[in-house]
């Protein structure tokens, strides 16, 4: 009897121990779903943004100056980060100047001016042979000097004019013109620095940013997704085409004149099919679009030296002026035919989604943080609309 007491006694322990385990499971529970409710219900006033455009449209570093204007920036850590790749675009730079050059002396009829001084030639043989190394060494002040004097041999001055039969970066003159602070053994990267810095995207990237800061009441929380525009990245695009709010289209529009990574196709045109493409998209037919004609600072000082019509897609073009009016004239021009590119892309069903062409020039940091103020205010005005509050 007493051992049956004994056993009942112990079973009603256990069960009180598995009452009080359950309990505590279920408040775990419990607090796992409010958190999962509350995510949830922060995801809902979070927007999502989708930076598109072909290479070297200027994409990456609009996203640099999001963090750079509405986080907070680059730490320490970071901005050691970019030393490396700012030192290989030094290099690759370079490297492509100086074999453009030996190039231009075999196929160019005024050869001469192509040829390099014997001094630059053999500057020029030491950077072939760090070019066959798997990684290129750090920059030094003595490699920053001989550089330096490659970059102002005549030769290599006459291939820079010819860059845009190059794939030549932008940030090429920028950095030719910062050697020996980049070399030194404290080199630091600069804001600026890293906003000229060149790295190809792979993959995709995000930020999570307010354009009037983190408190979600003064404005809109988006969540800006950047992708690489290299034809063998777009296929990575897709999966992110739901659920966006507004597609940033990114269009270099001083590229012209410019060839397309290894193929023979104009910068413009190959911008114009993508832009044409991507309108076409089941994903995007109640979604805003807001085009950035970008690096307006090279295309207002290119345009009064090469004329807009060696591009296929304005061979109409026809100037009217000099000087600023010209500029704006040729601005004026491009902006008109990627509104009439617009509508003639959208079926008449997403004829009336929104759609705002801003100019830019992603390194100019106040125009950057100008423009996104503006794309806020369009985007909040938009909501404000489907609710029915304007």
């Amino acid at each position: 009897m007493r051992y049956q007491i004994q056993i009942m006694g112990l079973l009603c322990s256990r069960q009180h121990y598995y009452k009080k385990e359950d309990a505590e499971e279920n408040l775990q529970l419990a607090e796992i779903e409010r958190r999962i409710e509350q995510e949830t219900k922060a995801e809902r006033h979070v927007q999502k943004l989708l930076v598109l455009g072909a290479g070297e449209s200027g994409k990456s570093t609009i996203f640099k100056q999001i963090k750079l204007l509405f986080q907070t920036g680059f730490d320490e850590t970071e901005l050691k980060s970019y030393i490396p790749v700012i030192h290989s675009n030094v290099y690759q730079t370079i490297k492509l100047l100086h074999d453009a050059s030996k190039e231009m002396t075999q196929n160019e009829v005024d050869m001469s001016k192509f040829i390099l001084s014997a001094e630059s030639k053999v500057i020029g043989d030491k950077l072939f042979e760090i070019g066959k190394e798997l990684e290129y060494p750090h920059l030094t002040e003595e490699l920053a000097t001989d550089i330096e004097i490659l970059w102002k041999d005549s030769a290599i001055q006459e291939t820079y004019i010819r860059g845009n039969e190059l794939q030549l970066p932008d940030c090429t003159h920028y950095f030719m013109e910062h050697l020996q602070r980049l070399a030194s053994p404290n080199y630091i990267p600069t804001k600026e620095d890293i906003l000229y810095a060149r790295v190809r995207t792979t993959g995709v990237v995000e930020i999570q940013f307010s354009p009037v800061g983190e408190n979600k009441r003064s404005g809109e929380v988006y969540r800006l997704f950047d992708v690489g525009g290299q034809k063998n990245e777009r296929r990575k695009w897709i999966h992110l085409f739901e659920g966006v709010a507004a597609v940033i289209f990114c269009a270099a529009i001083s590229e012209y004149d410019q060839m397309f990574e290894e193929e023979n196709n104009n910068r413009m045109m190959e911008t114009k099919e993508l832009f044409e493409w991507v309108l076409k998209q089941p994903y995007f037919e109640k979604t805003s679009f807001m085009l950035f004609l970008n690096k307006f600072d090279l295309f207002e000082k290119k345009v009064l030296k090469v004329p807009l019509s060696v591009c296929k897609w304005f061979k109409d073009y026809q100037p009217v002026s000099t000087g600023k009016q010209e500029v704006e004239h040729a601005y004026e021009f491009v902006k008109k035919k990627f509104e009439e590119l617009y509508y003639q892309s959208s079926a008449p069903d997403r004829v009336d989604r929104v759609f705002k062409i801003y100019r830019t020039t992603a390194l100019d940091q106040k125009l950057v943080k100008k423009t996104f103020k503006l794309v806020d205010e369009t985007l909040r005005r938009r909501n404000l609309f489907e609710a029915g509050l304007l």
